[in-house]
């Protein structure tokens, strides 16, 4: 399934098998695969992009079908094709491809809410496993924003010597009591919504405790100012006795939305991750745990993000000697690393290029 974007940038999606993993927990999944795609000349250095909560694999995607990274990553882009090639692969515990609550089990049937709890960890090693399996022997970079953060800073630490370089976007050494409060409230809304049935439901749509969870997230993902410059109180006209504003619908809309491409089950198992990450649980401290990082960090906040504080990621640069740190001015606050790369793709272009 190889899609010729030039005669030298390919563009291939695939599922590599790594067998049985055994999770951070002790416990083992049998059979795991991950979905992945590549682009770019096989013979260049990668970079490997991470995905963010309801990302995919298709970081690049084609013409018909865009990946939610392209013109980010693409020829002569801020990543670019002529020079590197770029891996992405669907995490683990996901739902487009790689092996999650959806997929079957031992006895064929799927694996719902059985499925082991899974750390950000267990992600990058399960990638790890899946990158010698294609022959990849070393990364010249790894970048990602949000759960794609965390899973580039467990790179950088679990895996220091496999790569040269990381760019850290929006994410923190861990998920603050905020964003977890905020994630608490997705998480009941959907294990409280009769229609879960306790992860047996036959149709994602059915699960309105799931809109509710994606519109949570949606209002902590942008700035108040976002809101107020994009819907200005305007009102829909619709046949209700109440006022109903633009800004509900448009929350409406993208709750709808994400029933018809994604699953529950998936979304609680990387809720929990995010959650539980820490990079600091195991080495004594956020500090011990910089430490280890051999390669040269980029890190980037926005302005505004209520998730990932930009001056948390500022203080975390600080312990690694080879670290550099931008905050960027933005009213999109955490969304900020999908949009406007005007502001700051240059930044990453330098770092991977230099």
């Amino acid at each position: 399934m190889g899609e010729t974007l030039t005669e030298k940038v390919m563009h291939h999606e695939g599922t590599v098998d790594i067998g049985s993993l055994i999770l951070e927990s002790g416990k083992v999944i049998d059979d795991v695969s991950l979905r992945y795609e590549r682009s770019g000349d096989p013979s260049l250095p990668v970079i490997l992009i991470c995905h963010a909560l309801t990302g995919t694999h298709q970081s690049i995607g084609t013409e018909q079908n865009p990946g939610w990274w392209r013109g980010f990553a693409g020829e002569h882009a801020y990543i670019d094709l002529t020079k590197f090639q770029v891996i992405t692969f669907n995490v683990l515990g996901g739902c487009s491809g790689s092996t999650g609550p959806a997929s079957a089990n031992q006895y064929g049937e799927k694996y719902r809410t059985d499925f082991p709890f899974i750390t950000v960890k267990d992600m990058v090693n399960a990638q790890y496993r899946a990158c010698l399996k294609l022959g990849i022997t070393s990364l010249h970079g790894v970048i990602g924003g949000s759960l794609g953060g965390m899973q580039t800073l467990e790179w950088c630490i679990s895996y220091p010597d496999f790569m040269d370089r990381a760019v850290l976007l929006a994410a923190t050494p861990s998920l603050s009591d905020y964003g977890i409060a905020f994630n608490r409230i997705g998480i009941h809304a959907i294990e409280n919504d009769p229609a879960w049935n306790n992860g047996q439901y036959e149709n994602p749509s059915e699960v309105k405790g799931f809109e509710v969870a994606r519109m949570v997230g949606l209002v902590t993902y942008r700035s108040p100012y976002l809101f107020t410059g994009r819907f200005n109180r305007q009102e829909k006209e619709v046949a209700e006795k109440q006022p109903f504003y633009q800004v509900e619908s448009y929350l409406k809309y993208q709750g709808e939305k994400i029933t018809k491409r994604f699953d529950p089950n998936s979304y609680l198992t990387l809720l929990y991750a995010m959650n539980h990450h820490d990079i600091g649980r195991h080495y004594g401290g956020v500090e011990e745990a910089a430490g280890k990082i051999k390669s040269k960090l980029l890190g980037i906040g926005f302005k505004g993000d209520l998730l990932y504080p930009p001056n948390e990621i500022k203080q975390f640069t600080s312990y690694i000697p080879e670290a550099d740190f931008h905050e960027v001015d933005t009213d999109f606050g955490h969304d900020g690393f999908l949009v406007e790369f005007e502001k700051w793709g240059q930044l990453v272009k330098q770092h991977f290029e230099a």
